[in-house]
Formats: structure tokens, sequence, C-alpha cells
């Protein structure tokens, strides 16, 4: 068959760091592959073209590799999902791309997509924040968590390096134990004390991203045997735990095996890794395929397909 012939699918992850798109045929096969800019904020100065040509850069290069022209395809289905709320994106895309029907959905959705291979079941994501959000076999959806950092994102990386600080002020200021995760936080932010780091993570120098950067810090002095550090990861693993619950009391009959699965840098803490599994009586794995992949299942879901995907490229995250 011709290219032309084709039923042509597309998945985009449009993330904050990078925008992956994917372009599959009916059978699941994946054509071709492309990364562009980040595109979260649309509303932001500068947001539209950003978004333009993250969108026109991925998207480009995945037709390029499929052998396809991108001023004339045309795809039976095209899902993209963001962070920072779909709404003010549908417009836009409509403009940018020429296809049947048009999703555009959240983040957290073609994760769970990409994590349980379109099947029913949980994600929970920890990265700088956390969330967790689950679909039943019926496309019921529910979510917990994922609040922002001022009033919750418990377990995620940058509520672990708050907490890391908080001992660190206490053992300062004589009111807690003693921890290493005092020395170690000066040691790796050049600050002269606690209450000095305190005062700098509240300027510009030190932006949400790079604070939860810290969070690998604390997983080393856990490592090491500091109690306070281990303390922190195991609330952590509690906290994230209680989400995902929370999501499956929503969602699935008590006692019901669905698939958990787990994403986020803060989840390769093998002692926070550990104390999820055990506290969670469900099959907890690691993702089967990325975000772009989930969005491509959700395009061939739009259309009434389950492929099975073939041909998947690795997408360096």
């Amino acid at each position: 068959t011709g290219s032309t012939d084709m039923r042509l699918f597309l998945g985009v992850d449009g993330g904050q760091t990078s925008t992956p798109a994917l372009i599959g045929e009916e059978t699941g096969r994946v054509l071709g592959a492309g990364v562009g800019g980040p595109c979260n904020h649309v509303g932001a100065a500068g947001g539209r073209e950003k978004f333009t040509r993250a969108i026109k850069e991925s998207v480009g290069e995945a037709c390029r590799r499929a052998s396809l022209d991108p001023a004339s395809v045309r795809f039976e289905a095209a899902c993209l999902g963001f962070s920072g709320g779909p709404e003010d994106k549908r417009e836009l895309l409509r403009e940018l791309l020429r296809t049947e029907r048009l999703i555009v959905t959240t983040d957290a959705l073609i994760a769970l997509s990409g994590a349980t291979a379109g099947e029913p079941g949980i994600i929970t994501i920890a990265g700088t924040g956390s969330i967790a959000y689950g679909r039943d076999a019926s496309g019921r959806t529910a979510r917990a968590g994922g609040w922002g950092y001022v009033f919750g994102d418990e377990g995620g990386a940058f509520d672990i390096v708050r907490q890391a600080l908080r001992a660190a002020l206490r053992f300062e200021e004589g009111w807690g134990p003693a921890t290493t995760l005092h020395s170690a936080l000066l040691a790796a932010t050049g600050a002269s004390s606690a209450n000095d780091l305190l005062h700098r993570f509240y300027t510009t120098e030190f932006p949400r991203p790079r604070i939860a950067s810290y969070a690998r810090l604390v997983d080393a002095e856990a490592a090491k045997g500091d109690a306070a550090a281990a303390d922190i990861l195991r609330n952590a693993a509690k906290e994230l735990a209680a989400i995902t619950m929370a999501v499956h009391t929503r969602l699935f009959r008590p006692g019901e095996r669905v698939r958990a699965a787990y994403i986020g840098g803060v989840f390769r803490s093998a002692i926070l890794l550990d104390a999820y599994r055990g506290l969670l009586e469900m099959e907890v794995a690691p993702p089967a395929y990325g975000p772009a992949a989930g969005a491509l299942i959700e395009a061939y879901r739009a259309a009434g397909l389950s492929a099975p995907l073939s041909n998947l490229p690795e997408f360096k995250t």
C-alpha cells in the first residue's frame, strides 16, 4: 500500500522538557517518531509560538521519518496530552493538524494509557510533584493529589526536599534530632547554614525543579543510614500509597487486582519504592510504555481500534 491509502494515527506527549510524537498505522506499527521542544504553557509570554514550534518540530520529524509529507498528511485520529490543562490548546491544534478526530487531554491520562498499555489500572506519578490517576474498564476515571507544591504534592521530590530542609533547620535550632541531611544540604548548595539555605530557596536562584533535584541527596543519606532521611522517604512512600489507594477505592472493587504503575524520578529510590510496594496489595510495576505511546494508544481507541504497538523507538527522557 502507498502511504496515502493507510489510515494514520498520531500520539503526542506535550511535556515541560520536550515533546515526543509517534505516527502509527492501523496495525499498531510505528512508522515514525520525532521530538520537539517544550510546550507547556500557551498563556505564558511567547507561549503560543513555543507551543506551535514544538508541535511542528515533533510531528514534522515523525512525518519525515515515516516518509510522509508534513504539509499534506491527514490523520484518522490524533491524541495529544499536556500538563497544565488542555483547554487553551485545542483551537491552536485545529490549525496545526489535519485529523478526523482530535483528542486533547491531560498528561496523566496518556501516562496511564502508556503505563498499562491501554488496560484498566492506576498510575502514580512522583516527579517534582505527585498525582495518582486511574481508569476502569468502562472508561470512568479518578484522580487523587496533584494539588501543587503549596497545598499538596506530598511524596514528590519538592516535598521530600522541603522535609529534609525542615529536619536540617530543626537540628540547627536545637529542637530536632541530629541528621546528616544538614551537612549534605550545605555541601551540595554552598549555603553557610540551614537558615541561609532556607532564604536562598525562597529566591529565583532556586526554581522548584532545582530544589526538587536535591531529593537524590535525601536518598543517598538514607542509604548511608541517616534515620531522619529514611523516615522522610518512608513517609513519602506512605503518601504515594495513600493516593494510589484512593483511586483504587473510587474505581475498583475492594481487593480487585489491578495494575498499579509508577513513574517519575522519586521512584528511583530503592528505599522509597520498597516501602511503596509493601504498602499496596496490587501488582506494582514500572510502565509498559511511555506517555507518547499512551497518546498513540488513545488515538487508536478513539477510532475504535485496539492495536498492539510494534516498532517503538526509545525516547530519552
